[in-house]
């Protein structure tokens, strides 16, 4: 069962979450999302705040909407969202995550970046 942070609105966490579904590939591009009463199902949400978190996919470029169809992962989804996402990660994260492993005393050796793969 998902956990919502109250901090942030739901339909946000719920659009991130889609989102990084859409960078593992589910669904593929070019399949159909599931539906609004699937998601709000799913998830235990209302069908509006899916409604909305699925608006701002589509408003990112990810999704569109066949009319009478429902909303799919249009082509290039997964490879736009991977490059706006490594683009927030090197600007907002890495910095951080840099400074932690200075502080700690972590170098490239202490990193078992193999294990990753």
């Amino acid at each position: 069962m998902q956990t919502w942070d109250h901090r942030q609105a739901i339909y946000r966490q719920l659009a991130d979450l889609l989102a990084a579904r859409l960078l593992d590939g589910d669904p593929p591009e070019g399949d159909a999302m599931p539906s609004v009463r699937t998601l709000a199902g799913h998830f235990l949400l209302n069908p509006l705040t899916v409604s909305r978190a699925l608006q701002a996919l589509g408003d990112d470029g990810l999704l569109e909407n066949r009319r009478g169809l429902g909303l799919y992962v249009r082509p290039g989804a997964r490879e736009r969202l991977r490059s706006v996402e490594r683009q927030r990660f090197l600007a907002d994260e890495w910095p951080r995550l840099r400074e932690r492993l200075q502080r700690l005393g972590l170098g490239p050796r202490d990193l078992q970046w193999e294990d990753l793969q």
